[in-house]
């Protein structure tokens, strides 16, 4: 698998992607049992209202990713908690763009329990 991550521009001030890439480190996430990881871009989205991510995962797709992973700070909203409203209508614009050969990821790693 060759994948680019795209990330939430809004959480890239104090995010600096360790949880994204312990998960694909320990194919824990949405990369369990997944062998030869390869991490081909970490980008953000552009800002809200997400428009320029389909930018962004054509660039991936151009550098060999054959996945586009959503990080999890859109889809699940960590690490402060604020999923994306865009996330849905984002998703469907990269896929659209990529096609059906490319696989798309609603995020990267689990959200940790608070204990």
């Amino acid at each position: 698998m060759k994948v680019g991550i795209i990330r939430c521009m809004q959480t890239e001030d104090y995010c600096p992607g360790v949880a994204d890439f312990k998960a694909i480190r320990e194919h824990t996430g949405s990369f369990q049992g997944e062998d030869n990881i390869e991490i081909v871009g970490f980008i953000n989205c552009g800002g809200c209202p997400g428009k320029k991510s389909v930018l962004r995962a054509r660039k991936l797709i151009e550098l060999g990713a054959d996945t586009i992973a959503f990080a999890s700070c859109i889809q699940k909203g960590t690490p402060i908690g604020y999923p994306c409203p865009f996330a849905k209508r984002m998703k469907d614009l990269v896929q659209k763009e990529a096609g059906e050969n490319i696989r798309i990821l609603d995020y990267t790693h689990d959200v940790p329990k608070a204990e």
